[in-house]
């Protein structure tokens, strides 16, 4: 639907936005001049005791400095009222006095047959109620009273009703009120007969009913428990209608959305019962889905009532493995503030139970100690599990890894990340004592400390050394690539110990090195598992032998502690020549195997990346690529600078010979 320019600027001027923020908050008059429309209050959408949240009623402006919501008078009733923009118009428009413009046909039509539909709800509510005070309805009120200890006014305060057996007691009620049959099918108080020319019968009979109301207070559906043991459907919920999406719905949503922007937690149970149970013991801000699992749309309508909703799970297999459903639909939608964490009942116990049995002090116990996600996320995938090998352990970090690629957040995945990683770090290495570090203090007494001594001075002569300069190729060519991975990763594992704040962006690479060394090796995942690489555990075995290798004492990189850029370059060059090296091997290999199974041209291509590889390997991806020679004297000459050498050699013997 369209509206007529200025309309909506007409509206947001006959609109007091303090007004309209005043229904739903309580105004700090200590810090508000009410006379200059400058009010200030606690904010209605998160939960805080200081009043953030300020409202410029001249500008029709709001603004929260805790939580950064802000808009107007429209933008504020569709968040508290969980309703849409053209309905949010209505609202503010009939509030104001203002005629609302002539809508679509089409558009009209649906919202006046939702009318009709929610009043045709309300009376199905008044006949549920009256029935729950009749003969029949005793079994009913022993059930609710009885066993669930609900007493007349919880009743009232739930409208918590009956639908007696037999197949058209509601059917005749309203028919009786004069209300058109298709009107009772469509808000699915009733269904139509299966034999031919017979009466549709109730959806609802022989069960206590619990109205279900939207945002707005109005009566969408219902759900009931039966009353007979054997029935099918211990709880049934109302079928999907114009007004019912039970994905879209959680019952005593409007009622928990006011009592959270009081402060109070936001508890999603499983069921009705447990909801009136939560509330009743003081928890005002319980919700339930409706026979369904919590949707997509179950989390964005939660996030809106409240940063943190606690799960509250049933103390059984289904209880968690709901819990378990939850984090996978959650993960994707995570943002900065906007999360869950999950409260378990005790084994066997819903909260109804423990509230029965324990008080309400040990809900507000269990809801103080509720867990983060990322803990349950990491009970999922160990609990109950052994990791004795490698296998197993690397299977771990493959599950932990396509979880936390869900996340699409980059800041809460890593985040994650750094949490999933200390808490791998204390499984790997229960009560294992703290290996002291090796630190060293240097000799000038200039109060410095580090993890890694101070380098010897290089010598002209081993400035070409292996790894240090052109010596790589050379021993690539003599063909002794295992001692030279080993050089190369114990360059890498060094400079990285100097500079373990780049352990992060090599996490990766680093888990694709292959140390045949058990010293290399450790240190490796040290790094990688420990909660920070600056608190790597390394015990001090492996760092002297690492240390004891010469051919460090002439890596730039080490000789230049500060220099971090240099570092960097050197971890990414040596990574770069491993990883090509082994890419190499893995293609000649598998083209070999190939043989005689696949087109000479595509075996052809495979060694040509091959041979690509071999010569990143050797000259890596920074390096430069001149070609040389080997003069008569062993010294290395490029070629380009000899050919220009020979011709000059040329021009001088030419001249002499023309004299």
């Amino acid at each position: 639907m369209s509206l007529p320019p200025g309309f909506l600027d007409e509206l947001r001027t006959r609109t007091s936005l303090s007004q309209v923020v005043g229904r739903k908050v309580m105004w700090d008059m200590r810090k508000s001049n009410q006379g200059k429309g400058d009010m200030w209050a606690p904010c209605p959408f998160h939960h805080e005791k200081s009043a953030s949240f300020h409202v410029d009623d001249r500008k029709g402006y709001y603004y929260c400095f805790g939580c950064h919501a802000k808009g107007d008078a429209i933008s504020f009733v569709r968040e508290t009222e969980n309703v849409s923009f053209m309905e949010a118009v209505e609202i503010l428009a009939q509030e104001a006095g203002m005629q609302m413009p002539a809508r679509d046909p089409k558009a009209q039509e649906k919202a006046d047959r939702r009318t009709e539909l929610a009043e045709v709800m309300e009376q199905a509510v008044q006949f549920f109620r009256l029935q729950m005070r009749t003969g029949g309805a005793a079994a009913a009120r022993e059930y609710i009273e009885g066993k669930r200890g609900l007493g007349e006014d919880a009743q009232a305060q739930f409208e918590i009703g009956f639908a007696p057996p037999g197949w058209q007691n509601l059917w005749d009620h309203l028919k009786g009120k004069g209300i058109a049959d298709e009107l009772i099918l469509e808000a699915g108080l009733a269904k139509p007969s299966t034999k031919q020319g017979g009466r549709p019968y109730d959806t609802f009979r022989d069960r206590i009913m619990f109205p279900i109301r939207d945002a707005r207070g109005r009566c969408i559906a219902f759900g009931g428990r039966a009353m007979d043991p054997n029935d099918n459907a211990k709880y049934l919920n109302s079928p999907e209608t114009l007004l019912f999406d039970k994905s879209r719905t959680l019952y005593n949503q409007g009622p928990a959305r006011e009592a959270a922007g009081k402060g109070a937690p936001l508890i999603v149970a499983e069921g009705y019962m447990d909801v009136i149970a939560l509330v009743r013991a003081g928890f005002g801000a319980s919700v339930a889905p409706l026979g369904t699992a919590v949707t997509e749309h179950h989390l964005a309508l939660l996030w809106r009532i409240a940063d943190e909703p606690v799960i509250a799970l049933d103390g059984d297999t289904a209880g968690l493995r709901a819990a378990m459903r939850v984090i996978d639909i959650a993960l994707p939608l995570l943002e900065a503030g906007k999360s869950l964490r999950f409260a378990r009942m005790p084994e066997g116990k819903d909260p109804d139970d423990v509230i029965q049995q324990q008080g309400a002090s040990a809900i507000q116990t269990l809801v103080e100690g509720a867990i983060p996600m990322v803990d349950l996320l990491w009970r999922r995938e160990t609990e109950g599990r052994n990791y004795d090998s490698p296998e197993r352990k690397a299977a771990l970090d493959k599950a932990l890894r396509e979880k936390l690629k869900l996340i699409r957040d980059p800041s809460i995945r890593q985040h994650y990340g750094q949490a999933v990683k200390e808490m791998r770090w204390q499984l790997f290495n229960p009560r294992k004592p703290a290996a002291p570090r090796r630190e060293w203090t240097p000799r000038n007494g200039a109060g410095q400390s580090g993890k890694w001594p101070p380098q010897p001075r290089v010598e002209t002569a081993t400035r070409h050394s292996i790894l240090a300069g052109q010596g790589v190729p050379d021993m690539l060519r003599a063909g002794d690539e295992d001692a030279l991975d080993h050089l190369r990763i114990s360059v890498i594992l060094s400079v990285l110990l100097s500079h373990p704040g780049m352990v992060p962006d090599f996490e990766s690479e680093l888990y694709a090195l292959n140390p045949a060394d058990d010293d290399l090796r450790a240190i490796r995942d040290a790094l990688l598992s420990a909660p920070a690489p600056e608190r790597a555990e390394i015990p001090p075995q492996h760092l002297e032998k690492l240390t004891r290798q010469a051919h460090l004492r002439v890596v730039p990189a080490l000789l230049k502690p500060d220099d971090t850029e240099l570092a960097r370059q050197t971890v990414q060059e040596e990574l770069a020549k491993y990883l090509a090296r082994h890419a190499r091997r893995a293609e000649v290999e598998e083209a070999v195997a190939d043989i005689g199974h696949v087109a000479d041209e595509a075996l052809t291509w495979r060694l040509s990346e091959a041979a690509q590889a071999r010569n990143r390997a050797e000259h890596g991806v920074q390096e430069d690529k001149t070609e040389y020679d080997t003069g008569d004297n062993g010294a290395r000459i490029s070629r380009e600078e000899r050919a220009a050498f020979d011709a000059l050699l040329d021009k001088i013997g030419h001249a002499k010979r023309q004299r």
